[in-house]
């Protein structure tokens, strides 16, 4: 979050207040949170919009049989289809819970180029009763009419080696239509967690 500060950035040398349009410009606000119980999807189907410039989705505590990728899919019509084609990246950071091996990787396996089918979020999650995935995903102006939609993820999951992977996925929608529902999913079977999504006020940091 953007830190918002009384002009002069000192108490002593204040000489105006910040606006209330300054102090709400970069606030997140929560649009719709959705609990996954055995779910095998997780879909956002209203609330993308013109209303904001960006989105930010926050899963908590992803949990799904073992081995299986969590994956994002995008759509322009309401979620009737999800068959947007993407260009992507992906590469991740692996280390093991007894320090017996660590790794950055360029995951080429993972990648598209202007694919329809699902993104991959986690590179596999464990099942085990305490492991769990949680992450964040960015999607900038999904309603431009004008320009491809940008997208990025930081994901981190507990595998079964036992250790961690953290995931940097990242690409674009290759269309110009407006993207209005996502969709979250595992490569098979069902899941459980919390998946929020926020509208992004524009002075928002994405650092």
């Amino acid at each position: 979050m953007a830190i918002k500060v009384a002009v002069n950035r000192a108490l002593t040398a204040i000489t105006a207040l910040p606006t209330a349009a300054a102090l709400t410009d970069g606030n997140l606000t929560l649009l719709t949170t959705i609990t996954a119980s055995a779910s095998s999807t997780a879909s956002f189907t209203s609330n993308i919009n013109s209303n904001y410039d960006s989105y930010i989705f926050k899963l908590y505590n992803i949990h799904a049989s073992e081995g299986q990728i969590f994956k994002i899919h995008f759509s322009v019509d309401g979620g009737s289809n999800y068959n947007v084609s993407k260009t992507t990246v992906y590469w991740s950071i692996y280390a093991q819970e007894d320090d017996g091996a660590a790794q950055a990787t360029y995951n080429a396996s993972a990648d598209q180029a202007n694919s329809t089918a699902a993104f991959n979020i986690s590179r596999g999650v464990s099942t085990n009763n305490d492991d769990n995935c949680s992450g964040t995903v960015f999607l900038f102006a999904p309603s431009s009419t004008t320009f491809v939609k940008h997208f990025r993820a930081k994901y981190n999951e507990l595998n079964n080696t036992p250790g961690i992977n953290q995931t940097f996925p990242a690409g674009y929608c290759n269309t110009t239509s407006a993207i209005d529902a996502v969709r979250f999913e595992c490569s098979a079977g069902t899941f459980d967690g919390i998946i929020k999504m926020y509208g992004v006020g524009p002075k928002q940091s994405w650092s």
